[in-house]
């Protein structure tokens, strides 16, 4: 039963029958994307360059550093060929200027990043060398997932015009009666049970389905310190974590505040505890400032610089992305993924107390990989987010120009996962999870062009959130224990 999902996952990138453009296509990237991580990560990419001569390898085979730097050089021949496949049939198919442009240029890079790796064993005292390789690699990665998402945009789009910001309106709330079935009086029910629920009720302001993945962006982070060489203590990561929860309920209480009226028109939200008038606005917003007070003390137990992170995200989540990019601009997702990327910052600086290259590129990572998650929530629920008058981008522009901004963003994701990799000297766990994890990403949001059903949606939704996490814990275990 799981290998048959499994397959049928992957059956979206090599559809049955004879492959296609976009089944070359996708075996392509998929190929480059492979070479790229290999390329990136440190105990392969040296295995790969301990043989000094080039085409062929001296040494014997029984030398794992002989093995590795035969097999990539074999998978590189084998992923030339189909790059090469790819290209042809792109070009021969009769695409749009811009598809049969990028595979051109996928053509020509390819050649000049097998030179590279070629003086790369010849030459390997220079030191700038694996750094071009990694950039030739990832920029023949981005041309060819360009070229399949123009390509996938042509073979399954169409023209549907989408609603201007200007003119989009949150519908009227037809009946503000929060339920159709007969409530048992809080008088009625016992003092146990009406504290429960009311607990519950402050407990889902708090969001604590997003605790779980931000929190684990900050293990990440700590990780990644302590894998630099800093000194990590049991309270910090305590400090750490538990402030960023409490940071994490404060934004997320003060979005129900700032959104009742809105969630009360969504069928995905009018069950909330402000739209359903479970908890009092005034007592929502003295419970937000309480977490947010308690947070900002809590992460002081570590520095200022963390604290001052940590408000931060509370206001930009709250005031930037609630009140100013969410209701105004198509662009909220991208740019509200700001509030995500905070965690990433706020897990290294409260160890280091400063901001570095590792930090910043996590934080990049969780910055691209929003829109490539959320986008997909957005088509599922469209109609709801046009009647609670959101611009998002399938509301405003359409969902065949969501699909593909959601391969675009997928793309930035791998890439700057990659990058990640090599920067923070990351091993082979976390290589081969952003490779089989983000393949079947990848396969998710190519079923999503050509199925385009709110399931297809959902799942590229729960992969994208599966990616990011095994990654993320992918980068503690490797960090910490291998």
């Amino acid at each position: 039963m799981a290998t048959g999902g499994l397959s049928s996952r992957f059956s979206s990138l090599v559809p049955s029958g004879p492959p296609t453009p976009t089944g070359w296509l996708s075996m392509a990237v998929v190929g480059v994307y492979v070479l790229v991580v290999v390329g990136a990560t440190a105990s392969l990419a040296d295995a790969a360059a301990a043989c000094s001569t080039w085409p062929a390898c001296s040494g014997a085979l029984t030398d794992p550093a002989v093995a590795v730097a035969l097999g990539h050089r074999i998978l590189a021949g084998v992923v030339g060929f189909i790059v090469l496949i790819a290209g042809v049939a792109i070009l021969k198919s009769g695409g749009d200027r811009r598809t049969r442009a990028t595979a051109a240029l996928a053509l020509i890079l390819y050649p000049a990043q097998v030179a590279v790796g070629a003086f790369m064993a010849t030459s390997p005292s220079l030191a700038f060398a694996p750094g071009l390789h990694l950039l030739v690699g990832i920029a023949i990665f981005g041309t060819l997932l360009l070229s399949l998402a123009w390509h996938l945009e042509s073979e399954t789009g169409d023209s549907e015009a989408g609603i201007p910001t200007e003119d989009l309106e949150p519908a009227p709330i037809e009946d503000d009666d929060t339920s159709e079935e007969p409530v048992t009086p809080l008088t009625q029910r016992s003092l146990s049970v009406r504290l429960r629920e009311r607990a519950f009720a402050y407990f889902r302001l708090m969001k604590p389905r997003l605790m779980w993945l931000l929190s684990l962006v900050a293990a990440a982070a700590i990780a990644l310190a302590a894998a630099s060489g800093w000194s990590v203590d049991v309270p910090t990561i305590v400090y750490t974590l538990g402030g960023g929860v409490l940071s994490i309920g404060a934004s997320g209480t003060f979005n129900h505040v700032l959104e009742r009226d809105r969630d009360k028109r969504m069928s995905r939200t009018n069950d909330r505890p402000l739209a359903t008038h479970q908890v009092p606005e005034r007592n929502a917003l003295a419970f937000g400032f309480l977490l947010t007070g308690l947070s900002v003390f809590v992460f002081l137990q570590t520095n200022v610089l963390a604290a001052a992170l940590g408000l931060v995200a509370i206001l930009f989540y709250s005031i930037v992305y609630t009140l100013i990019l969410k209701p105004n601009t198509v662009q909220n997702t991208v740019l509200g993924g700001a509030a995500g990327s905070l965690p990433a910052l706020i897990g290294w600086t409260a160890v280091t107390g400063r901001i570095d290259v590792a930090a910043l590129l996590l934080a990049g990572l969780i910055f691209v990989w929003t829109p490539s998650h959320f986008y997909n929530l957005a088509l599922a629920y469209r109609d709801d987010y046009e009647r609670g008058g959101f611009p998002m981008m399938p509301v405003v522009r359409g969902e065949t120009t969501t699909r593909k901004h959601i391969l675009f963003w997928l793309g930035a994701t791998l890439a700057v996962g990659s990058m990640l990799i090599w920067v923070a000297d990351l091993g082979w766990l976390t290589a081969a999870t952003t490779v089989i994890v983000g393949t079947v990403f990848l396969a998710m949001v190519v079923r999503l062009h050509r199925e385009q059903t709110e399931a297809a949606a959902f799942k590229a939704f729960h992969a994208s959130n599966a990616y990011l996490g095994l990654f993320l814990i992918a980068i503690v275990v490797d960090a910490m224990a291998l």
